[in-house]
């Protein structure tokens, strides 16, 4: 189970990875700074200009060892695939699925209100935690609204409005997104969500780690052999891991969002982390990504109660554990797939 979380991010510019024997070495400029066992290791990570070799590229392949390429700034660049595996009938009822449109309502459903109770829950504890007085109504309000908004899921009448409140419920959660900040809020305050490019710190931020846990979804779904191109809340386009971004989103609060905030309040990060861009574009430096990797891999370690299989189980392996949830209910083990709520 260890190995499933054992992911070796690759951040320095110019580094060579390349296979001896069983062991992934790293070297720069000929010196070798890293030597890991290759089993050792669930997926590998590589940022901006790091080469890999041929070797390397196929073992990984033939392992079915995650191998992914992010630019600099974690925006994916590509991912490594060897022969698809899993189960024809799995997959099979996933198309199907996916074709129904009462059973895809019913699986988005599930999905954006595990997000909301999630959301909901942070909100809850940013009231709970918050120093400020003027902070505390509006976070109490957010929640009230998450609540009427979780009432009004229980029957949609089609895909388009459940991804409508969805869409309610994120834009009142970010309109009071900077009342959890306690410290630096001005330097951290968060201007509206933006993507393509960041438009500021905490954008940048949450970004970052939205990629980081997307891969993470990837594997999760690919590891159960479910295809993650067909999703039932994302609509499918070319290249576009729809079923990823279905499992993501109830996790998003859970591993970015806190991750983002604690960040932030405990001062592990600051202005110096951050760099602009020409155009307005705001990302993190070398060496802020580098304590954003550590502490989201720290953070992966952390134990949760896990409501469904009743039992704890390490952060890194939810998404492992919902995908698993989510090929039984597509084979008919499970009458609903049921999100993860967070406690």
């Amino acid at each position: 189970m260890r190995q499933l979380l054992n992911t070796l991010y690759v951040t320095t510019e110019g580094a060579y990875l390349h296979l001896d024997h069983e062991t992934l070495k790293v070297e720069m400029e000929g010196t070798t700074k890293l030597q890991v066992p290759l089993h050792h290791l669930g997926g590998v990570v590589c940022f901006g200009n790091v080469m890999v070799s041929p070797f390397l590229l196929h073992r990984c392949a033939e392992d079915g060892r995650a191998l992914v390429f992010l630019d600099r700034n974690g925006r994916f660049k590509a991912r490594v695939e060897g022969p698809v595996s899993g189960n024809v009938l799995l997959r099979r009822a996933q198309h199907l699925t996916a074709s129904d449109a009462e059973k895809s309502i019913a699986i988005a459903r599930n999905i954006v209100a595990g997000k909301i109770q999630n959301t909901r829950q942070i909100v809850l504890r940013g009231g709970r935690e918050g120093e400020i007085v003027d902070d505390i109504a509006p976070l109490q309000e957010c929640a009230e609204v998450m609540s009427n908004v979780l009432i009004r899921l229980r029957s949609p009448r089609d895909l388009d409005e459940v991804r409508g409140l969805e869409g309610e419920a994120a834009r009142t959660y970010f309109s009071v997104f900077d009342r959890m900040v306690r410290e630096d809020r001005e330097m951290f305050c968060l201007n509206g969500r933006s993507r393509r490019p960041p438009l500021d710190r905490m954008n940048a931020l949450l970004s970052f780690l939205y990629t980081l846990l997307l891969s993470d979804c990837v594997v999760a779904v690919e590891g159960v052999g479910l295809d993650p191109q067909i999703g039932f809340l994302h609509a499918l386009r070319p290249g576009r891991p729809a079923l990823a971004l279905d499992l993501m989103e109830e996790l998003r609060v859970i591993f970015a969002d806190r991750l983002a905030l604690t960040l932030v309040n405990r001062r592990q990060l600051s202005r110096d982390d951050f760099q602009e861009r020409p155009g307005g574009a705001i990302h993190l430096t070398d060496k802020g990504r580098k304590e954003v990797l550590v502490a989201y891999q720290k953070r992966k370690q952390d134990e949760v109660q896990h409501p469904v299989i009743d039992q704890k189980v390490l952060l890194g392996l939810v998404p492992h554990v919902q995908a698993r949830l989510l090929a039984r209910h597509l084979r008919g083990d499970l009458e609903n797939y049921p999100p993860f709520l967070y406690r």
